[in-house]
């Protein structure tokens, strides 16, 4: 994940003008023992499905600002904003996912089962797995066919989502996905800033 961050930090510039904020202060300051306790989730997991625990807890920040009691009006519950009929599915299997790490598990396996069931093409670099997977975390995985479609369409390279699929993005569902990406890989390069920042772990 390391070209990742180094994308998240030329793509996003604003990452570290983000520390600064408020909200990223809550996320990052004001919390330090619970962002240390779910870290430990998120590498759980993270290194269970593939991931950089850190992209995991910015998509969790992203969804929920980390709140496990975070309810929304179509009824996703936790710190990954999960429906219990998509964790209760046979693809990630997770009943109850009213606990962190049960619902930090659902999480990260729903994202592994996105990644690997409509990404694992070898054509697609592994960068852009992770913005498909979030991408379809978000609107559903037709939702991107139809993206990466509109894409090729369009002229530009069904296969990489910044700069390209993302423009198809806009025009099939507005700015709403293409928001959720970019928010979350801001939050991944500050994440990653603060802890280049205090590589002693001083933060947790």
């Amino acid at each position: 994940m390391f070209s990742l961050w180094r994308k998240a930090r030329r793509e996003n510039s604003a990452a570290s003008r983000l520390l600064g904020t408020t909200s990223l202060r809550f996320a990052l300051h004001g919390c330090q023992r619970k962002f240390a306790h779910l870290l430990k989730l998120f590498e759980k997991y993270g290194d269970k499905y593939g991931f950089d625990a850190l992209a995991l807890a910015a998509q969790g920040y992203q969804e929920s600002e980390l709140n496990q009691q975070r309810k929304s009006h179509r009824g996703a519950v936790g710190i990954m904003q999960l429906l219990p009929s998509t964790a209760a599915d046979k693809n990630v299997g997770i009943r109850d996912i009213s606990t962190e790490e049960n619902n930090i598990h659902a999480g990260a396996k729903y994202m592994a089962f996105l990644r690997d069931r409509y990404f694992s093409d070898p054509a697609i670099k592994p960068d852009d797995r992770m913005a498909f997977a979030w991408a379809a975390y978000n609107a559903g995985p037709a939702k991107v066919r139809k993206m990466r479609a509109k894409a090729k369409a369009m002229g530009l390279n069904p296969n990489v989502w910044f700069g390209n699929v993302e423009i198809a993005a806009g025009k099939i569902v507005g700015r709403e996905t293409v928001r959720y990406v970019a928010n979350i890989y801001k939050y991944y390069a500050a994440y990653k800033l603060l802890v280049e920042l205090h590589p002693d772990k001083s933060i947790l």
